[in-house]
């Protein structure tokens, strides 16, 4: 079941995975005529300049946040080149193959990457091109050890017995595999830092709580939320001082088998 997200806390905070994403899609030559997928669009704050890019095409935005829908759904009111539906990335239909499927900040909360790679193969006509980025192998290691040091302690250790994380980091060969085998060709993936700072400890906790530990607040009471982001945050400091998280992105570029003409 994908995650329920706090979309006015993720607008307001999103800031980095909008500049990541702003970057990724500069990379892409474009006809300006596709007809594409934003596959887990958020509150569409990366849809909107998907669709500047497109001034001849169509978006389709899906994300599996009925919360994040009715945001993106909102940003879109009136936009007759923009669809948005909540779809689970994993069960994806559409009704007529599309030339391209984006991606940012999405597919590293997807545990089964072979299944939503079939998926998306599925999604694409024969030559159409799949561009995604999203945390990969290493990524957050600092909030990861910090995390987990803080889920151990004796006031929060009980809420998270059986904790299985939801995250899925994959690394840059093991992707391209799972890519190839689903059908794509022309593969290329790799890794790249994106160290990002905040500006306070208090900035830091605000992000934490609303764009990484949503798995791990799901299973705190309401009054043990804020104490448990504000926590993993100042573990996160006593590191070496800083106010840093050490992102490590996932880029992949292919292209669906089978073109023709």
């Amino acid at each position: 079941m994908a995650r329920e997200w706090n979309a006015v806390a993720y607008e307001g905070l999103s800031s980095p995975q909008t500049r990541w994403g702003a970057v990724f899609l500069d990379r892409l030559e474009l006809g300006g005529d596709e007809d594409a997928i934003d596959a887990g669009c958020g509150t569409g704050k990366v849809t909107a300049l998907l669709l500047e890019k497109l001034p001849r095409g169509t978006v389709l935005a899906v994300d599996g946040s009925r919360a994040m829908v009715e945001a993106a759904g909102e940003r879109f009111a009136g936009e007759p080149r923009v669809r948005v539906e909540h779809q689970d990335l994993l069960e994806l239909t559409v009704e007529e193959p599309v030339d391209l499927v984006f991606s940012t900040a999405t597919f590293h909360w997807i545990g089964d990457h072979r299944r939503l790679f079939d998926r998306l193969a599925g999604v694409l006509k024969p030559g159409g091109r799949l561009a995604a980025q999203c945390g990969g192998e290493g990524n957050i290691s600092r909030a990861t050890r910090a995390t987990r040091e803080v889920m151990g302690r004796d006031r929060f250790r009980g809420y998270f017995e059986g904790w299985d994380d939801d995250k899925n980091y994959a690394g840059a060969g093991e992707t391209k595999e799972r890519l190839e085998a689903a059908g794509f060709e022309g593969v290329e993936t790799w890794l790249h830092e994106e160290l990002t700072g905040f500006g306070s400890v208090g900035e830091l906790t605000r992000f934490l709580a609303a764009v990484v530990l949503g798995g791990h607040l799901e299973r705190l009471p309401e009054e043990e939320r804020e104490p448990f982001a504000a926590a993993v945050a100042g573990e996160i400091v006593a590191e070496d001082g800083e106010t840093l998280l050490d992102y490590v992105r996932l880029n992949m570029m292919a292209t669906r088998s089978g073109r023709t003409g």
